[in-house]
């Protein structure tokens, strides 16, 4: 196995094609955050993105998108965004996880949404995940009856509420995939408002997170789609959601509403929406990542298991890492129930970088 480094932004589009071709030979690797498209794009805004080539003789077999911080460490591409993380690769590829880590010149990698399937980094695994997602594979009506079955009340719910809504405020609307930049900072500043009330960093306070979406939101070809849908009622947007989207697989990324209307649920009446639209373009499952909000367990079909864990050169290190961060993740649990502590320990975690 030969491996080498790149920067993705510097793959060829010969390369770029036997990616995607990969991510269509298995279906656990079809999400769009295991595109070429979403490391580039990172790339775009993060000198430390890289890429491992990983080739069997003159044949690529895979490519492992990270991010290469300090001391040695590697995380994610897209760390703190990215809902699905992992090696994107041939189904007959095998490797060795050690000899990944030294040929990445990096000495822990930190696993986090790592996608089903990879087995040679199955005995750095510390916990599994469910992640709900949406199966459409039989089309919108077929999801339509099923949820009916699993929760009659609550579609006669939404109609009476999309009613009322349309009633008050004017007739309904839904653009599945608005090319609108205004609508898209309109969302944004929903979002932000959601994560102040929750007492949640905003991640859009980061400059780069802001240039990542808008050049998500730029990319609109067959393989890849950064999609801003928006429901109205009458002329005003009241509900709206920003992802991302391969072939088949849309990732529920930043669903978001005007509070103003919260009691008409325009954020439900949306992802309804979207399923429907998305469904008719050809979107066989929406993934809507880990989390236990009550939207996702309503709206789900059933769930994927996601896994987390720390591998290092060696047992002890990656013991270490794996201490530090459940750690910082008791503390993080604590400070947030002290507003001022927590905005303090919110500030310096963006001064050095890390997304909350």
């Amino acid at each position: 196995m030969q491996i080498s480094l790149a920067r993705p932004s510097e793959l060829g589009p010969g390369e770029i094609t036997t990616w995607r071709t990969m991510q269509r030979q298995t279906e656990s690797l079809a999400n769009p955050f295991l595109s070429p498209d979403f490391a580039i794009a990172v790339d775009n805004v993060r000198s430390d993105a890289r890429v491992a080539v990983l080739a069997d003789g003159s044949e690529i077999v895979g490519f492992f998108p990270f991010e290469q911080r300090r001391f040695g460490i590697a995380v994610p591409i897209g760390a703190g965004l990215s809902d699905c993380q992992g090696l994107v690769h041939v189904p007959t590829a095998s490797w060795d996880s050690q000899e990944l880590l030294r040929a990445c010149k990096v000495t822990a990698w930190k696993l986090d949404n790592l996608v089903q399937g990879q087995q040679p980094f199955d005995r750095y695994v510390d916990t599994v995940i469910p992640a709900p997602v949406i199966d459409l594979t039989d089309g919108f009506a077929a999801y339509q009856k099923k949820l009916c079955e699993k929760s009659p009340q609550f579609l006669k719910d939404i109609a009476r509420k999309a009613r009322n809504l349309a009633r008050d405020s004017g007739d309904l609307r839904f653009v599945v995939d608005s090319r609108d930049i205004a609508e898209l900072r309109i969302l944004m500043g929903w979002k932000s408002a959601q994560y102040r009330q929750s007492r949640r960093s905003d991640i859009f306070d980061r400059p780069w997170v802001v240039d990542l979406i808008d050049y998500l939101f730029s990319i609109h070809n067959e393989w890849f789609d950064g999609m801003l849908s928006v429901l109205y009622a009458g002329e005003a947007p009241v509900a709206a959601h920003f992802g991302i989207r391969s072939s088949q697989v849309l990732s529920d990324w930043f669903p978001a509403y005007d509070s103003r209307y919260r009691k008409r649920s325009p954020g439900m009446i949306k992802f309804l929406r979207l399923a429907e639209n998305t469904a008719a373009m050809g979107v066989h499952t929406i993934e809507m990542g880990t989390g236990d909000e009550r939207y996702k367990q309503t709206l789900r079909s059933h769930d994927l298991f996601l896994s987390r864990g720390v591998m290092g050169r060696g047992p002890l290190l990656a013991s270490a890492f794996r201490r530090r961060g459940t750690l910082a993740s008791l503390a993080h649990r604590h400070i947030k129930r002290y507003p001022p502590v927590f905005h303090t320990a919110d500030r310096l975690l963006r001064h050095y970088g890390r997304i909350g």
